[in-house]
């Protein structure tokens, strides 16, 4: 019965293949692989649900795939399934064959055709992955997958300004929750001492045992593990990026930020609820939490002017009573009410269009505006304060700028006397005297030798901060990303025994997505003259080919797991240790600044309106 669930995540696997290799001009059969490969995939699993029922629903743990072990670690694929994967399964199932069939007339004859449902595939062989995880480590290789899918569903239109640029900010938060999530991996490892499988984590008297003596760590991994919830779920103070999302089509709105991508964060604190049940602080900040942001996005839902965004926000509202649920330990109840509010915001985006066109009738022939309503109950001074906020959406954009992406800049042009000829003065001759002191295994003093694995990372920090600021030169943009992913390695070499192995394994991704990416530019730059990333250029339109590989160097280089430096992102952090919180903290902001940088490059470069005046444009605003 177990194996199964191999099949449940190969499916979409297979079908996103087969869907890769179709002519996009063959729009039938195109639709009809997907449709057959979704509507295969679902009537399995209403055929194993009521097998798995009828058998006493027992919890199933596969035995475990290893992907890389050496003597001190392994990195392991786990799959588990209980009753919380069981309803992911159903209501993943039906709702994305529901949206398929939808699809197929609905984005007849669109430009984008294949892409769309080459991304819809690729969108649920990662959320299968996300569902049946049995360890952190697989449920990052879903986590990962969704939020690229979120991107590409999101810039489905690339003619157009908003899209690409909204689609970018999404990626950003989402970044956020990918380091909360490494974080909490870190964590987890020093913890445990192990690659701890959720399986585990059901043993009351295995958690009580490590807490007891380690309650500060258990209290991270679960702030951690909030964090990461909270990005993905659109919870305060990451609510706004929710109706920018909006901007796709509305199939992949219904999908993805109405019904399924936008649980996974609740589906994570169900899945890790016995780990920090007993943790009170935590969970009377998770019901504050839910209980804030249901409120301010109720509040904001009432004025907006958009059927999307008022959609958008009310889920909002109602995910954010779901944390509290699950806080306060009604598991049934929170998984009854994912399942309702998927259901309903499916059904609500999906008939978005037509509603509106109801709603305009309406408006010119029947509309009676409502005598009294709740607001009216409330003094003028207060109703128009509540009003102010909520239209311009508790300033929360404002907010994320200002504390995180603002700062992020100007120490971004505080970096710009890094030309590339400094660069080459000062950075490579200190990584090769790096290098050489680190094979010669010279002894360094024991002052200095505690604090150089973090100043190499900072120095690969700065690295990837000028490519995140730099604004001309998009070669040296690029080099710096690779530059920093250099430094961490020679950083976490000087922190502990980092092996060839492992240095290779981490650095083969690096390198050969570098070099892809590299040749990508300079082929480029030869057909189409100097560019820039001060504006968008719109290339895929002309050059799709270069623009697809890259896209995957792109991926390749944030650790997307399509190469080995997925698996080598993990391995770098269980050389890290618990005390250094420095080391860990410049590590992990790399990684997020980075990932960031080369979507932006990737966004500039490809997507957009096109640069050239003979091509049609779109309007700035979608």
């Amino acid at each position: 019965m177990s194996s199964f669930l191999h099949l449940f995540v190969l499916l979409p696997l297979v079908g996103f293949i087969i869907s890769l290799l179709i002519p996009k001009k063959q729009e039938s059969l195109i639709s009809w692989i997907v449709f057959g490969v979704v509507g295969l995939h679902f009537i399995g699993s209403l055929v194993f649900f009521v097998i798995w029922l009828l058998n006493g629903h027992p919890t199933l743990n596969l035995p475990d795939i290893a992907l890389y072990r050496t003597d001190n670690y392994v990195f392991l694929v786990d799959f588990y399934f209980d009753k919380i994967s069981a309803v992911y399964l159903f209501v993943g199932g039906f709702l994305t064959f529901l949206v398929t069939i939808y699809s197929r007339r609905y984005l007849h004859r669109e430009e984008g055709y294949k892409r769309f449902f080459n991304a819809m595939m690729l969108f649920y062989f990662g959320y299968n992955i996300t569902i049946f995880a049995g360890n952190f480590e697989t449920l990052f290789i879903g986590w990962e997958i969704l939020g690229v899918c979120s991107f590409l569903l999101i810039a489905f239109y690339r003619d157009r300004y908003l899209p690409v640029k909204n689609a970018y900010k999404v990626f950003s938060v989402y970044r956020i929750g990918d380091v909360g999530l490494i974080l909490a991996m870190w964590a987890s490892h020093h913890l445990w001492r192990e690659n701890i499988t959720f399986s585990k984590l059901n043993d009351q008297s295995l958690v009580h045992e490590h807490l007891s003596s380690h309650s500060m760590i258990g209290v991270f991994i679960s702030l951690a593990i909030l964090i990461a919830a909270a990005a993905k779920s659109a919870q305060l103070p990451f609510s706004s990026w929710l109706p920018r999302a909006m901007e796709g089509p509305t199939p992949s709105s219904a999908i993805f930020y109405g019904s399924l991508s936008v649980h996974v964060g609740v589906f994570l604190l169900l899945r890790t609820f016995p780990f920090w049940e007993n943790q009170i602080s935590v969970r009377i900040l998770i019901v504050v939490l839910g209980l804030l942001t249901s409120a301010v996005a109720t509040l904001t839902a009432r004025v907006q002017s958009t059927i999307k965004s008022q959609i958008a926000y009310s889920s909002v509202a109602q995910i954010g009573l779901i944390f509290v649920e699950v806080s306060i330990g009604f598991e049934k109840l929170a998984l009854f009410h994912f399942a309702g509010n998927a259901f309903l915001r499916t059904y609500q985006l999906l008939v978005s269009p037509s509603s509106v066109s109801y709603l305009i009738r309406e408006q010119f022939y029947n509309f009676i505006p409502r005598k009294q309503t709740i607001e009216n109950s409330f003094p003028r001074k207060i109703r128009n304060t509540f009003y102010m906020l909520s239209v311009k959406e508790w300033n929360l954009d404002s907010f994320m700028n200002r504390i995180l992406w603002t700062p992020l800049n100007e120490a971004g042009k505080m970096l710009d006397f890094l030309t590339t000829k400094r660069l080459l003065i000062f950075f490579i001759p200190a990584y090769i005297i790096g290098v050489v002191v680190l094979d010669a295994h010279i002894t360094l003093p024991y002052e200095l030798h505690e604090y150089v694995p973090t100043i190499f990372a900072l120095v690969g920090l700065i690295s990837v901060l000028k490519a995140f600021s730099e604004r001309k030169n998009v070669l040296m943009s690029w080099m710096m990303i690779i530059m920093n992913h250099f430094w961490l390695v020679l950083a976490i070499s000087f922190n502990e025994k980092f092996t060839h192995n492992q240095v290779y394994l981490y650095l083969s991704g690096v390198v050969f997505a570098g070099i892809v990416g590299y040749l990508c530019i300079r082929r480029l730059k030869l057909l189409e003259g100097a560019y820039d990333l001060n504006q968008f250029y719109g290339h895929a339109y002309e050059h799709p080919k270069i623009a697809f590989v890259f896209l995957l160097s792109c991926l390749g280089l944030t650790g997307f797991p399509i190469t080995p430096t997925f698996i080598g992102e993990d391995v770098i952090f269980t050389h890290i240790h618990e005390d250094q919180a420095g080391l860990a903290f410049f590590t992990s902001l790399s990684f997020i600044i980075s990932g960031i940088a080369l979507i932006r490059i990737f966004s500039r470069v490809f997507l957009g309106p096109h640069i050239k005046t003979n091509h049609e444009t779109a309007y700035r605003s979608s």
